[in-house]
């Protein structure tokens, strides 16, 4: 049966979310129009728990930037995960989120907060206050063995020279398909949200 949890996340799930090796990102415009984003996010130690109502991941760059530029849009935000072995669940985290760029001063604190120690390329670290946390049966999802973290994004990322990113970003990153605006160059960012619900990190 699928289950609200209204004190938000506990313990137990905090570990268990930390522990999943991948997990799903989706937001969307305001605009009736404009294109739903979906994303999977991978690679370890890039997502904590920061208290029962927040968590956080560190972003690197790729081809596109929706979710940056959907958060500046309207905040709406949704994470998905799944497990893959004996455990059949599946967790929803709803929230409004913030994307806290490289150059934001708060950026650094923030940063220090994961394990992954790769470096190039990173480019926001994304916050979510909670307002729904949820779980449901996984029934349907298969049972699959992971065979490995993939390097191939850290390795594309180390090869590249001290200002790409930058020029990437503007080439790249300053603008969602639906012309939303993203990425800016240099990379900073607004304040905080206003009702962020806690802010100091669980360990696990």
């Amino acid at each position: 049966m699928a289950k609200v949890y209204d004190d938000g996340i506990d313990e137990r799930m905090a570990s268990w979310l930390v522990a999943q090796p991948v997990f799903t990102v989706a937001t969307a415009p305001l605009a009736a129009d404009g294109h739903v984003n979906v994303s999977p996010k991978g690679m370890a130690g890039t997502f904590v728990v920061r208290s029962p109502w927040q968590v956080a991941y560190l972003d690197y760059s790729g081809s596109g930037a929706e979710t940056i530029a959907h958060l500046r849009d309207n905040g709406r935000i949704t994470l998905m995960f799944a497990s893959y072995d004996a455990r059949p669940t599946i967790v929803r985290l709803y929230g409004r989120g913030e994307a806290v760029l490289a150059g934001d001063a708060r950026f650094p604190a923030l940063r220090a907060e994961f394990t992954k120690t790769e470096t190039a390329g990173q480019r926001c670290v994304v916050l979510v206050d909670l307002d729904r946390v949820s779980d449901a049966c996984g029934y349907a999802v298969p049972r699959m063995e992971l065979l490995g973290e993939r390097d191939t994004l850290d390795v594309s990322h180390a090869r590249r020279e001290d200002g790409f990113f930058e020029d990437y970003w503007r080439r790249r990153n300053a603008e969602s398909i639906d012309g939303l605006p993203a990425v800016p160059v240099p990379p900073t960012t607004g304040s905080p949200p206003s009702d962020a619900r806690g802010s100091t990190a669980w360990t696990h």
